[in-house]
């Protein structure tokens, strides 16, 4: 994995040594936002670590990075105040908060394919077993749909266990 450090300040390649001991990624390093969007158009980047000193003097500039992002996550610290320290935690954080909301999106996303698989079963419970219902149904014609209401009773019964449950 690799990050960009979009930094003008003197020794950013020692910043990104000590920042790939600290955090165990890669890092590029960028003097300024043209530069910085050329590494953007080249590799992806986990995270890109923006100079606060740059945005200050480049909104309109710092926009156009924060729109090649892509998938990255945007940090943005001040290189004057912070030490490596501080902007490995600040990476660190940022990288755990995506982490959180993917695993958070995974689930949301489950619940409802969940969901989805729950009510479609129970329709083919409810007609399955209304169609049984039916006194003019032929033997054959049953047998099936007798066949279909005990799978959909099957697969309702195993949508009903809690998934670490499940076999």
């Amino acid at each position: 994995m690799k990050a960009l450090l979009i930094t003008g300040m003197e020794g950013a390649q020692n910043c990104a040594a000590a920042l790939k001991g600290l955090l165990d990624l890669e890092f590029d390093v960028a003097s300024g936002r043209r530069a910085a969007l050329v590494s953007l158009r080249h590799s992806e980047y986990v995270a890109v670590v923006v100079d606060e000193a740059l945005v200050d003097a480049d909104p309109a500039g710092a926009d156009a990075l924060w729109e090649m992002t892509g998938l990255a996550i945007p940090v943005q610290v001040n290189f004057a105040l912070s030490g490596a320290q501080r902007v490995a935690r600040e990476i660190r954080t940022a990288l755990s908060r995506r982490e959180r909301e993917r695993a958070l999106a995974h689930q949301a996303a489950a619940a409802a394919i969940e969901s989805e698989l729950k009510s479609t079963v129970a329709g083919l419970l409810l007609h399955s077993q209304l169609a049984l219902a039916d006194r003019e149904l032929p033997a054959p014609l049953a047998e099936k749909l007798r066949v279909m209401a005990d799978l959909a009773g099957s697969l309702r019964q195993q949508l009903s266990t809690p998934p670490q449950n499940r076999a």
